[in-house]
């Protein structure tokens, strides 16, 4: 069992060594396998690994640990695992165990996890540096403590505890944050799977069907491709569409609805993150309309400041000021648009920003500052571009044709060398693309 598809288990040593060497040659880095998490009694959430264990690794299994130590002669990249057993192998599937942890995975070294708690005290003794991510896995950083005390109590016998702890977090997400070419290629194929997906759904709506219907159509196709939801769906007809963060896609679709979709694949543990806002009936409203072209303005004017060299904050600023206007120009805002921008009245309507990273986690890694400046774009970024607006059901002063309308319009975009690429390039976005796809259905 070697590492997965798409990337090869040298491209995992290149990300280990170039960690250990900003890590330095003192330090140890600490990296356990996500816990497995009970759903009820004794069954058990679908496993996703950790996403920096994958990140480094490939390896899929809990009950693991990843250890790095630069420079040690004994081999710096280390892993304990569950051992080979026939008997649980027979119930819960094959295992790499300690052998094919080196032979498949490219390890220097690998160890029974029942054995770390032998081990771990004399890997961390002489190291003067710790990193690892603290405060993540409460039962994981009491362990680590009870090893590192065991280490202090040697002190008098010459033993050299370390005495610095560091947030892993500094350096692995830096790394993250740029995309290889070998990534990209697996968010495209997120990409297009999602899209297809996406497509699906808008082929499949009638009113009267159900928002959980239109979730089977859409986790069908991600399944087909061998993919599984990289979040839960969200499938908002109507006023559920003004919920951010919508989660029960139970309502029925009333015909005059629009049915707000916001649901991405993940592909060998790489996350798309698509929305589209389109008519249950195939025809947009005319109330519909003019939101949906002004979020869609706002996207264009967002999108269009993705190259190298701007600051990341200019994607967000340049979607709030098409919304803004254009709410003045609808009436639904009143007063000078820089005055409503500056005093924030537009997050009325529009309250959350316009993307965020894209990659292992679909809210991926990555510093948005940098001593307290927005950071500036460089290639192998990638992000959604995500405007939207919420005329809530209540909203007070606004004539009733234009609530319980809510509109978001998201792609991923990567940053190039001399400009941007959008990953999810294809899938309808207008109300003329939308209209004219359902109209051929």
């Amino acid at each position: 069992m070697s590492a997965h598809a798409g990337i090869p288990a040298a491209t995992y040593a290149r990300r280990r060594r170039q960690l250990m060497r900003m890590a330095g040659p003192d330090a140890i880095l600490v990296l356990p396998a996500a816990p497995e998490r009970v759903r009820s009694r004794d069954t058990h959430y679908p496993y996703r690994q950790d996403s920096d264990l994958w990140y480094l690794t490939g390896f899929e299994e809990p009950d693991a640990v990843l250890v790095l130590v630069p420079g040690r002669a004994h081999g710096e990249s280390l892993l304990f695992c569950r051992e080979r057993d026939p008997e649980r192998e027979a119930w819960d599937g094959p295992r790499a165990g300690p052998e094919g942890a080196v032979d498949g995975f490219g390890m220097d070294d690998a160890y029974p996890i029942d054995d770390l708690d032998e081990i771990l005290p004399g890997l961390l003794e002489g190291r003067t540096r710790v990193y690892y991510h603290f405060g993540r896995d409460t039962e994981f950083d009491l362990k680590l403590i009870g090893w590192l005390n065991r280490v202090r109590a040697q002190v008098r016998l010459g033993a050299q505890p370390p005495h610095e702890f560091l947030e892993l977090g500094h350096l692995l997400d830096e790394m993250r944050l740029f995309k290889s070419r070998e990534e990209l290629r697996l968010m495209k194929r997120a990409a297009r799977i999602s899209m297809e997906a996406h497509a699906a759904a808008m082929r499949a709506v009638r009113p009267g069907m159900h928002e959980y219907e239109l979730q089977a159509e859409l986790e069908r196709v991600f399944r087909r491709h061998d993919a599984v939801p990289a979040y839960e769906s969200i499938v908002g007809a109507g006023a559920n569409g003004c919920v951010l963060h919508y989660r029960a896609n139970r309502a029925q679709v009333a015909d005059g609805d629009l049915v707000l979709i916001d649901a991405g694949a993940e592909y060998r543990g790489y996350a798309a993150d698509i929305t589209r806002t389109f008519p249950a009936n195939g025809r947009f409203g005319p109330e519909q309309r003019a939101l949906h072209d002004l979020v869609l303005a706002a996207h264009a004017a967002a999108i269009a400041q993705a190259r190298p060299g701007v600051a990341y904050a200019a994607l967000h600023d340049a979607a709030v000021a098409v919304l803004t206007e254009g709410l003045v120009r609808l009436g639904l805002l009143k007063g000078r648009p820089a005055r409503l921008i500056a005093g924030g009245d537009y997050k009325r309507f529009y309250p959350h920003k316009t993307g965020h990273w894209l990659g292992l986690d679909v809210h991926d890694v990555g510093d948005y500052r940098i001593d307290g400046q927005s950071r500036v774009l460089e290639p192998g970024m990638v992000f959604t571009v995500e405007p939207g607006l919420y005329i809530p059901p209540d909203a007070r002063g606004v004539p009733a044709a234009w609530r319980g309308i809510g509109i978001r319009i998201e792609d991923d975009v990567a940053i190039t060398r001399d400009g941007h690429e959008v990953l999810t390039e294809g899938l309808p976005r207008s109300a003329e693309e939308i209209e004219a796809f359902m109209a051929a259905r």
